[in-house]
């Protein structure tokens, strides 16, 4: 997604639960605390992908964090104090879409994308109580470190190989044509709300007149 996809990132995230809320910034975010996140998304560093419905609103939405170049940290799974690059992961979905692996798909997506950026490590932040995410973590092979209430789950990258790059190109082509496809759909629909509109407005002006 894009700067111009801000408006609905920031309406999808409105529509959130106040438990989902909570699983997803780890406290209960206020309308302008959410607010004041989706206005710092930097679309030139960072990577937002989203699932849309048929009328265009956004029902899940990912941010994968990328570290700025040449940028560095001490990276599980690599030898010693070996450091590398690494990325931060997190998810939403709109509460009553849960458990149709919305999240598993942006993850699976943003895992590719992360090998594609040449980085060695993902990472999530999360609640030990968001057992969605964890499990969707502990699915894709990522270690999980329990920290109290607080849990991180570090996922160790391989390189990425000729067809990690063309399925993630491939899928970045379906998604540009699902989204348009769909664009057009609710363009058509828009317009025979108007011309629906326009009819009952002409009726009513023919009955009007033979009153």
């Amino acid at each position: 997604m894009s700067e111009r996809h801000r408006p609905q990132i920031l309406a999808h995230l409105m529509r959130l639960s106040a438990r989902d809320r909570y699983l997803r910034f780890g406290y209960q975010a206020t309308d302008e605390q959410m607010t004041r996140y989706v206005n710092g998304l930097n679309f030139d560093r960072d990577e937002l992908h989203g699932i849309f419905n048929r009328r265009l609103e956004l029902v899940a939405v990912s941010h994968l964090a990328l570290p700025l170049p040449g940028e560095a940290q001490a990276v599980l799974g690599l030898p010693g104090e070996a450091h590398g690059r690494c990325a931060e992961f997190g998810v939403s979905v709109q509460t009553e879409l849960r458990g149709q692996r919305l999240g598993s798909r942006l993850y699976e997506h943003a895992v590719r994308s992360a090998r594609v950026h040449g980085l060695d490590q993902l990472f999530i932040h999360a609640l030990t109580e968001n057992a969605a995410m964890l499990r969707i973590a502990r699915r894709h092979g990522a270690k999980v470190e329990r920290m109290g209430s607080e849990a991180e789950a570090y996922l160790s990258l391989p390189p990425a190989d000729m067809n990690t790059r063309v399925q993630h190109l491939v899928e970045a082509q379906l998604a540009h044509l699902d989204y348009g496809m769909k664009a057009n759909h609710q363009q058509w629909r828009d317009l025979l709300a108007i011309v629906q509109e326009t009819r009952v407005e002409l009726r009513a002006n023919r009955h009007r007149s033979a009153a």
